[in-house]
């Protein structure tokens, strides 16, 4: 389930992956201005500058980084861990090197046969491709339901677990409980109905807030900027 995440920069482009439930992304100019990558519940495996790096699962905003040459896989929420082989929560709000957490023998050849490709973007998902575990029809549930907006233990009980039971899960898949993944899908709903066209407090009722002003509040928490601006 790919998710808009990031906002629009100078050079960045993105494409849906041969490989299931993943969205393959890249800048390829090195002078592209750094974007804000919002919380959007997934993990990505990036190359750049001849380095395989791990962004974790975000709870608030950040700047893409320093300008540079980037090709990148965005994993579905609760898929990476499965490819990673390191549960979300141990990451979350971090950017790791693939080092860290494989041999760092394997990745220094994994990452200099991506170097030396003349598609690095292909050539990583030839990587991921390697690794690709079975879906996990029970992680796609909890999104699904979550982003339906049912609540934590409507949940809970369409996957005959407890509260606990699925918090553990979601912090193992996602990096974080449900009711913070619930709200993240939330504010990337909102923020796809607003870049859509649509009007802020329509936005607000379609997306499950409370209001306009609860919509504005906690899109500003957790993107550090108003709504308006990731619209422009």
């Amino acid at each position: 389930m790919p998710i808009a995440s990031e906002q629009p920069v100078t050079g960045y482009r993105e494409r849906r992956s041969r490989l299931p439930g993943v969205v393959a992304w890249e800048r390829p100019t090195p002078e592209a201005d750094p974007g804000l990558v919002l919380p959007d519940g997934c993990m990505d495996l990036i190359w750049t500058d001849g380095t395989l790096i791990v962004a974790g699962p975000d709870t608030h905003a950040h700047s893409s980084g320093e300008p540079a040459t980037y090709a990148g896989l965005r994993f579905a929420p609760g898929m990476g861990p499965a490819v990673l082989g390191v549960p979300a929560a141990a990451l979350r709000d971090q950017r790791v090197p693939l080092a860290q957490l494989w041999p760092a023998a394997r990745v220094r050849r994994l990452a200099d046969r991506v170097t030396g490709a003349d598609n690095h973007l292909a050539a990583l998902e030839d990587v991921a491709a390697q690794v690709m575990p079975p879906s996990d029809p029970a992680l796609a549930l909890i999104v699904k339901s979550l982003d339906a907006g049912a609540g934590v233990a409507q949940t809970a009980a369409l996957l005959d677990m407890g509260e606990r039971r699925l918090h553990r899960r979601c912090l193992d898949a996602f990096g974080y409980g449900p009711k913070t993944l619930a709200r993240i899908l939330r504010m990337n709903r909102a923020l796809a109905l607003a870049r859509a066209g649509t009007p802020f407090a329509t936005v607000a009722a379609q997306a499950g807030y409370a209001d306009q002003a609860h919509l504005a509040r906690d899109v500003k928490d957790m993107a550090g900027v108003p709504l308006s601006s990731l619209v422009g």
